[in-house]
């Protein structure tokens, strides 16, 4: 009986060794970024199109692990091309000045059931900020995927200033969800 107990001890130590990955790569192509917020009180959806990201996250091992992301704030889609050029400018992001926002993380923290507290610097228009936001972790095959969502305060990056500084017409908070889909490491 006692080396039944020590077999399978070591075969539940084994198979969870061996089921130690490191997910690095992101595929942009499998992920998504997208907004919404109140626009005279009304629902809005959006999203960027083009962003890169490094990721090193090995569920065994989650405090070891980063994130990094840059996002080309011109690749904006509001649903409309008056929309796309308008948030372009220099009220909204000046992503002429500023062509990228980028989010690094400081630290990831477990939360249990797969989801995790992920905390970094988030800088938009030159203005880094510290955020933090709850994100799950799924496997979906070889892959992973990280989901999760947090609030953006807009005007604490300048976000709309001018006549668009007015949260009646545009609302302050933007609900900012992802979904990132990484491949194992070669």
């Amino acid at each position: 009986m006692k080396k039944l107990i020590a077999f399978a001890a070591l075969a539940v130590l084994g198979a969870g060794s061996a089921q130690a990955v490191e997910y690095n790569q992101v595929l942009n192509d499998k992920s998504a970024l997208a907004f919404t917020y109140k626009q005279m009180n009304v629902p809005m959806e959006g999203s960027f199109k083009r962003f890169r990201g490094q990721l090193s996250f090995d569920p065994a091992k989650p405090a070891t692990a980063t994130a990094q992301f840059q996002i080309e704030v011109a690749s904006i889609d509001t649903g409309s091309a008056e929309g796309n050029d308008e948030v372009g400018g220099k009220l909204w992001f000046n992503s002429k000045a500023f062509p990228t926002a980028q989010f690094v993380s400081t630290a990831i923290k477990p939360l249990g059931n797969n989801r995790f507290e992920v905390s970094g610097k988030m800088t938009i228009k030159g203005k880094t900020l510290d955020v933090s936001t709850p994100a799950s972790f799924r496997q979906d095959g070889a892959n992973a995927v990280f989901e999760g969502g947090f609030v953006l305060k807009r005007a604490d990056y300048a976000i709309g200033e001018g006549v668009w500084a007015d949260f009646g017409t545009v609302a302050n908070e933007v609900q900012i969800k992802f979904r990132l889909t990484a491949a194992p490491k070669k």
